[in-house]
């Protein structure tokens, strides 16, 4: 006769999840502005996007120069945030 000491208790799930890369996060956001922060923040890369266009807008585009370094520090920043997370 078998002793099943976990007889009656769900089985423990362990969910492995790569670490997202920060070098990546920032060259993807560099090269493609908000759309490269759908990498490292989907919300993010989508309230990015809407405000670059809207400043791109209304500056005729001289805007980005604010926005664009903008969206490169949130994805870095987003990256890490995320990667200590996992780490707990």
């Amino acid at each position: 006769m078998e002793n099943n000491s976990n007889q009656g208790s769900p089985p423990q799930v362990v969910i492995v999840k790569a670490q997202k890369s920060v070098g990546i996060s920032i060259l993807l956001t560099v090269l493609f502005g908000p759309l490269g922060m759908l990498y490292s923040t989907i919300v993010g890369g989508i309230v990015m996007l809407v405000i670059s266009l809207i400043v791109a807008i209304f500056t005729v585009g001289f805007g980005l120069i604010i926005t664009w370094p903008i969206c490169v520090i949130w994805g870095a920043v987003a990256v890490n945030n995320a990667n200590k997370k996992m780490g707990q």
